[in-house]
């Protein structure tokens, strides 16, 4: 069975993890959460409410990481899912995480992510000329990190494959699949 990655932390958004979580194993993946530590993680909730100039945050679910970033061997899986929330700010800073990532940029795997996650493959240089698309307000941050932004729900762009937040799974998590059964 093939197993795929997610990566993820504290303050990560509770539906960018569950839903790719859930829909991959549906699919029939075995999928593995790797975090900072082995612990139980806990998520947020982002919503969108009148009146606010950004997003609300409350909290969300709490989920078991099954591994640590040290522990993770980035060759026994086919790809990897970055999801957003507040945790790329600070996974970023992550040595191991970034070894992690860029090994599935080296090894030409695919990789999905969404909301704020597009926030690590820039900390590895993995989006220079890219298109991508994130939550609005990275824009600037995407293109400082050297990629075309698109305000779309998907953006495929070779092996990844992006998006701008939860509202947009479905599309997302079709693109994503069309890549995996594709490079499969």
């Amino acid at each position: 069975m093939a197993k795929i990655l997610i990566v993820t932390g504290d303050a990560a958004e509770s539906l960018e993890v569950m839903y790719p979580y859930q829909r991959l194993l549906e699919e029939g993946y075995e999928v593995d959460i790797a975090a900072p530590a082995r612990k139980t993680l806990r998520f947020v909730v982002h919503d969108f409410e009148p009146g606010y100039d950004t997003y609300t945050e409350k909290p969300g679910y709490t989920w078991p990481a099954d591994l640590a970033f040290s522990e993770v061997d980035p060759g026994a899986y086919v790809a990897v899912v970055i999801p957003g929330g507040r945790a790329p700010e600070y996974l970023r800073n992550d040595p191991e995480l970034r070894k992690i990532l860029k090994a599935f940029f080296d090894a030409d795997k695919p990789v999905a992510q969404i909301c704020h996650g597009p926030l690590l493959t820039a900390a590895v240089g993995n989006l220079e000329g890219r298109r991508v698309t994130a939550y609005p307000a990275l824009e600037l941050d995407m293109q400082a990190a050297g990629a075309t932004f698109q305000d779309s729900a998907a953006v495929v762009d070779g092996l990844l494959v992006s998006s701008r937040a939860w509202p947009d799974h479905p599309t997302w998590m079709r693109e994503f699949l069309k890549v995996l059964r594709a490079k499969g």
